[in-house]
């Protein structure tokens, strides 16, 4: 897919920001790949990707070889140079190479086994910061975390085949009848979770559902089912309404916020021919 005109002044303000960091790409000069939000590093390159800039585009190649730099033998990535590495961290920053078509990059598949390695009883996986103190709803893993993990791995070899992806779907499943804030993060199913956020940059009903129609566990269940329900009784007539976006995207024209997003709305129908393919 190529940029449409209609689109090239989104690219053009997305660019304008890449230095504002102090380093090219969206960065800082000591490589923080999350960094300015929402134009940080691993967000404008998924924003790129959604208008249409090829992958392979020198930028964009560019961007890939700086996340690649902070990548760890382990298959974690780095995203700053002070602080821990969390999963969420390694998630994000892996989800956007693999967006990039770098999935089939020995360092990638490293990652896929590092996930797969430190998936929690539950299903998912959990970054151990406790930032809300340690009360009992802090057993459970991070349900956004699972969810940007079970993104990148869709683009894994024979994915809806692998029991331990679908424990981590069903650790998703249950959260939509558990709903309260669970996980030392407080991820829950809320006001806010149930606004359509375009495009997709946190836990949220539209993220949620998109993602999950990827798995075959997950498009028969009556809980993905009611999801998908709730997303399309808010859509306007059969188009994706944005019901929330970030201020500083405000000036971009593929996610306004209170119209139609005809970008979202092909996203929409990937999640319709996902179901139609079981």
């Amino acid at each position: 897919m190529g940029i449409e005109q209609k689109y090239a002044s989104d690219v053009e303000t997305i660019l304008s920001y890449r230095y504002d960091n102090g380093e090219d790409y969206w960065t800082t000069a000591d490589h923080k790949l999350l960094k300015g939000a929402p134009y940080t590093t691993l967000e404008s390159v998924l924003y790129l990707l959604e208008l249409g800039v090829p992958s392979d585009d020198e930028l964009m190649k560019n961007v890939a070889e700086l996340i690649f730099s902070n990548w760890k033998e382990d298959g974690r990535i780095k995203i700053s140079s002070t602080g821990g590495i969390y999963p969420c961290h390694t998630a994000l920053a892996v989800n956007v190479l693999c967006h990039m078509c770098y999935f089939d990059d020995d360092r990638v598949k490293k990652s896929f086994a590092y996930f797969l390695n430190t998936q929690q009883e539950d299903g998912g996986w959990k970054c151990n910061k406790y930032s809300f103190g340690r009360g009992k709803e802090t057993k459970y893993s991070t349900p956004y975390t699972t969810l940007v993990v079970l993104d990148l791995f869709r683009y894994s070899l024979d994915f809806n085949n692998d029991a331990r992806l679908n424990k981590a779907v069903d650790f998703l499943l249950e959260h939509w009848i558990i709903r309260k804030p669970i996980s030392p993060c407080h991820y829950g199913i809320g006001t806010l979770f149930m606004q359509i956020e375009y495009p997709f940059r946190s836990y949220n009903l539209f993220y949620y559902v998109y993602v999950l129609s990827f798995y075959d566990r997950a498009k028969k269940d009556s809980h993905f089912l009611e999801a998908l329900k709730a997303l399309e009784l808010k859509m306007v007539n059969e188009e994706i309404l944005v019901e929330r976006v970030v201020p500083k995207l405000a000036k971009l024209n593929f996610c306004k916020k209170g119209k139609t997003s005809e970008l979202a709305t092909k996203r929409y129908r990937e999640i319709l021919q996902n179901i139609v393919d079981l």
